[in-house]
């Protein structure tokens, strides 16, 4: 087995693939060959991924160091440097996408000495202590196995003492009072400090990250999509990019077409100074694409370039993830799109029309969709008034109760009703709910996070960034605006307009028919050369 592949523009993709170096590196690869701005990396293929205890492995800790140095001469940063310090992100990918389901470690490389050194080479002394703090939280539950709780009840502490809603209203000195709470509470819930060693994190980060490969949200999607379990993850370590560098830094997840119609049009969610985990991770309400137009018109025009190159080069629609740090572009990941049968169709039809593909492969990419049952669905006039209007991620419509957790969607799917999962944030541990329920509505979280994506992908109708949704777990019930609904009554979300009602709608459906019939054509034009 070779033990790294380096993502450089210089440097060949790997003979195996995605198969042995998972998707994610895969596609990194092909961008870099392309010459699209993906930071310099390298990567861990699959095969480590069986090893046992791999966080403890010498040769996983030589060969990481290898693959670090030759990040160093791409960058001309140094690893662990007080000076011109370089960090890296570790991330998972197996060889099939599965969105959100395994762990990332983001700012690894930091410690007392190397956070200075981000404030000297950046200036920027909120970014080095925001994100050393994202990497000992990141890490303790990642690495550690430590709970999230404590962490997260420190954070609360910190935005009580600022009066602020958002880490965003922390300024570096709360940044740094909350760094060394974190570290404090990381030494005494683990019995040992945070490790400062550079290479002791990457090596611990890699470890967990294969880890990841089988935790139960993991297993579960696996059982879910029948993906082999000894495929394994593969690990990639690459070039930290920083989004929450301040007002033209940001983070993003774009779909090159809308993965809901399938109509042409660049489709993402972007929040200004994030690092990409709070847009893929749906602890977030989203937006910012109209201000990212307006502050930022030359990355607005980069994207559209980058997604007709994408589908160029991958003759498909892609989901891509990207970082915007000081006005400038990366990209960190793509990977074909999920989307809705309707999208699907529409997207198919309209990429053969455009001479992306040809009717063959667009009929291969049908195959699986009952086109004979596809339809769309809307409410029945008369419609009442909404009690709020939320961001859609994923379309049709859906009526049932209110459940507050997966044990509520489970128990009232066994007793024979349909169930709505209403929740604060979009999170991916919640798949087994997301996979009963006829709907989700969300507080929170994003139209491109991990769990929106997933739920598109099992076709349910979901809402997210729903304003004024205060979800009471204690008195299990949720309040919208004015209207207080609890667990077990109606409500109805239209993934059309993102209105959400009380009570139950009449559904109408309608037939892609336009669509169907090129699909027809052609079929018959293949029989017509390929007669059986």
């Amino acid at each position: 087995m070779v033990e790294f592949y380096p993502i450089l523009p210089n440097a060949p993709p790997a003979p195996g693939g995605a198969a042995e170096v998972g998707g994610k590196a895969w596609n990194l690869m092909r961008m870099a060959e392309a010459g699209l701005e993906v930071p310099p990396a390298f990567v861990l293929p699959t095969g480590w991924c069986a090893r046992t205890d791999p966080d403890r492995d010498q040769d996983l800790r030589a060969t990481l160091a290898t693959g670090i140095a030759g990040i160093e001469a791409a960058t001309g940063l140094g690893f662990g440097a007080d000076r011109n310090p370089l960090t890296v992100s570790v991330r998972s990918g197996g060889a099939v996408s599965m969105p959100g389901m395994m762990d990332t470690v983001l700012d690894v490389g930091l410690n007392a000495e190397t956070v200075l050194g981000v404030i000297r080479l950046t200036g920027n002394p909120r970014l080095a202590w925001d994100s050393y703090r994202r990497l000992i939280q990141g890490y303790a539950g990642i690495v550690s196995g430590l709970a999230d709780a404590p962490f997260d009840a420190l954070v609360t502490t910190a935005l009580a003492a600022a009066n602020t809603t958002s880490e965003r209203g922390l300024d570096f000195r709360d940044l740094r009072r909350l760094t060394h709470a974190m570290e404090e509470a990381y030494a005494r819930l683990a019995g040992h400090p945070f490790p400062a060693d550079p290479y002791e994190q990457l090596a611990g980060a890699a470890g967990g990250v294969f880890r990841s490969w089988d935790s139960p949200k993991a297993v579960s999607y696996r059982q879910m999509h029948a993906i082999p379990e000894a495929a394994g993850t593969a690990v990639t370590v690459q070039t930290m990019i920083y989004g929450n560098a301040g007002g033209e830094s940001g983070a993003g997840v774009a779909f090159t077409r809308n993965p809901a119609t399938g109509e042409r049009k660049l489709y993402f969610d972007f929040q200004f100074n994030v690092q990409g985990e709070d847009v893929v991770g749906g602890r977030h309400r989203m937006g910012g694409d109209e201000r990212l137009h307006r502050v930022l018109p030359l990355v607005w025009d980069r994207l559209a370039a980058v997604s007709v190159k994408l589908e160029a080069l991958t003759t498909d629609s892609q989901d891509f993830e990207f970082t915007v740090q000081s006005g400038r572009l990366y990209l960190l990941q793509t990977r074909c799109a999920e989307r809705t049968p309707w999208a699907a169709v529409t997207m198919a039809v309209d990429m053969v029309e455009e001479g992306l593909i040809t009717p063959a492969i667009a009929l291969e990419r049908l195959q699986g969709i009952d086109l004979k049952t596809l339809t769309r669905t809307s409410f029945a006039p008369p419609i009442p008034a909404p009690l709020a209007t939320a961001q859609v991620a994923s379309l049709g419509v859906a009526t049932g109760v209110v459940a507050l957790d997966p044990d509520a969607v489970r128990r009232f799917t066994k007793a024979g009703q349909s169930a709505i999962l209403v929740r604060r944030e979009t999170v991916t541990s919640d798949i087994d709910g997301i996979a009963m329920a006829t709907g989700i509505l969300t507080a929170s979280g994003g139209r491109t996070s991990h769990a929106a994506v997933v739920a598109r992908q099992l076709g349910k109708v979901c809402l997210v960034a729903c304003p004024g949704l205060v979800i009471a777990e204690t008195a299990r019930s949720c309040r919208i605006g004015e209207t207080v609904l609890a667990e077990g009554d109606s409500i109805s979300l239209n993934g059309d307009t993102g209105d959400v009602y009380k009570g139950s709608l009449a559904v109408l459906t309608e037939r892609p028919d336009a669509a169907l019939t090129a699909i027809a054509a052609w079929r018959a034009s293949d029989k017509h050369h390929h007669p059986r």
